[in-house]
């Protein structure tokens, strides 16, 4: 890869005292050490960590092979799952856009009746249909009832025999759902059982519907062996994910209670949920850590934009800037006078680039700490860099606020009283 991914930080307030983070830093270096070597607290939890314990090459080759029978006949292919059952996967092939294969339809990740019906209509008009469950222990309603919708939709389409070849779940060995895709002759994908929702694109979960749509997961997760290599490499003085989680704590312990991630590619909109997810069910726990919000420009800078300038100083932005010029609009000139000919003959490109830097010089002026990745490209080795920087910095950065990173207790508050509500035994 050209270039590297590289982190800046720009404080005119003054916020984190100089020397204040390199000796951060130095005091984290242990926790470093430990996330590095695999913390034997959380040994459970880690089959992502290394990469090639859940996503090696030749289980990205067996996931191409399964892909490539998918793309040879489908038209269409829902996947069914939420949270950290299908972030990863949606982010990445909403950014790279690849060309050819199956539509790539979204279900299980809401109860909506609408929605549902929508999806069904919509699947009326493609010939060849595939589905996908992905359930690391199939008791989540969303995804289940989900499935059960769509594979008695394949069923009446195309009788059991055919629809069975068509279904694809993603589960833990010896779960109820390999148990339903043994008695059904469904192909049973895995749900490694040493690794998380929201950690899962290092797995079958993300990667599979990603080969499915056409995108490079070879080059992706060579990218995350890069990015794993360099950070594990890396001394604790040098090394970027601690400083990024060294810097979130300060500015937490400042009185920052929210971190903004910002960008001017759309095509990050679903990058930046799959971030959103990553840290808030990671951190949030024991009344503490930052609340990740999202702004997608410049279309936000006409909303929230406003209150990042002038509103209460609550929260920081971490910039993500793509370096590299992969498309080009030439604004044309024209003769009706609509006060525009100031920008003719210049590149879409170069406007949104202005705009940016503009963004981060005026919020950075009115004194909100800035942090700036420039990532050299929005590609598969780029992609996968940044899921496994991120995941390892959240790792770093709950061991910071002294909470676990891999649990979720708060999720299931709600649950309860859903569960009671509908009738589910022993709820």
């Amino acid at each position: 890869m050209e270039g590297k991914i590289t982190l800046t930080l720009t404080d005119r307030k003054g916020v984190i005292a100089p020397g204040a983070l390199e000796a951060r830093m130095a005091q984290a270096a242990p926790l470093l050490e430990k996330a590095v070597a695999g913390d034997p607290v959380y040994r459970d939890f880690l089959g992502w960590r290394t990469v090639d314990e859940s996503a090696g090459p030749e289980r990205v080759a067996f996931l191409q092979q399964q892909a490539a029978r998918v793309r040879a006949d489908a038209d269409a292919f829902v996947v069914i799952g939420i949270g950290g059952s299908n972030q990863s996967s949606r982010a990445a092939i909403k950014a790279l856009r690849p060309a050819g294969g199956p539509a790539i339809l979204w279900a299980g990740n809401t109860i909506s009746a609408a929605e549902m019906a929508r999806t069904l209509k919509e699947l009326d008009g493609y010939a060849s249909v595939y589905i996908d469950c992905i359930a690391k222990n199939f008791e989540t309603l969303e995804p289940g009832i989900a499935f059960r919708v769509l594979r008695q939709y394949l069923e009446r389409r195309y009788g059991e025999k055919d629809a069975a070849r068509r279904i694809f779940a993603t589960g833990t060995p010896g779960s109820t759902l390999e148990a339903l895709c043994r008695d059904n002759g469904y192909t049973f994908l895995t749900f490694p059982e040493r690794v998380g929702g929201r950690f899962s694109v290092i797995s079958d979960v993300g990667l599979f519907p990603m080969a499915v749509a056409g995108v490079d997961i070879a080059a992706l997760t060579g990218g995350m062996r890069a990015m794993r290599d360099e950070l594990f490499a890396a001394p604790a003085g040098e090394n970027m994910a601690l400083r990024y989680a060294c810097i979130r704590k300060l500015l937490l312990e400042a009185g920052y209670d929210l971190e903004m991630l910002a960008f001017f590619e759309p095509r990050l909109d679903y990058f930046a949920k799959w971030w959103v997810q990553t840290f808030a069910e990671s951190e949030g726990k024991e009344d503490t850590a930052l609340y990740p919000v999202v702004a997608s420009n410049s279309e936000d800078l006409h909303a929230t934009g406003q209150f990042v300038q002038q509103g209460s100083p609550i929260l920081f932005e971490t910039f993500l800037t793509v370096a590299a010029r992969d498309a080009s609009v030439v604004l044309p000139a024209e003769t009706k006078k609509d006060y525009f000919d100031y920008l003719t003959g210049m590149d879409f490109w170069d406007m949104n680039d202005v705009a940016r830097r503009a963004t981060i010089a005026a919020h950075s002026e009115r004194g909100i700490p800035c942090l700036e990745f420039t990532v050299p490209a929005i590609d598969e080795d780029t992609l996968g860099r940044l899921y496994y920087f991120f995941l390892f910095a959240c790792y770093l950065s709950c061991m910071l606020l002294g909470v676990n990173p891999f649990d979720q207790p708060g999720v299931e508050g709600y649950k309860g009283y859903m569960f009671k509500n509908l009738g589910k035994p022993g709820a």
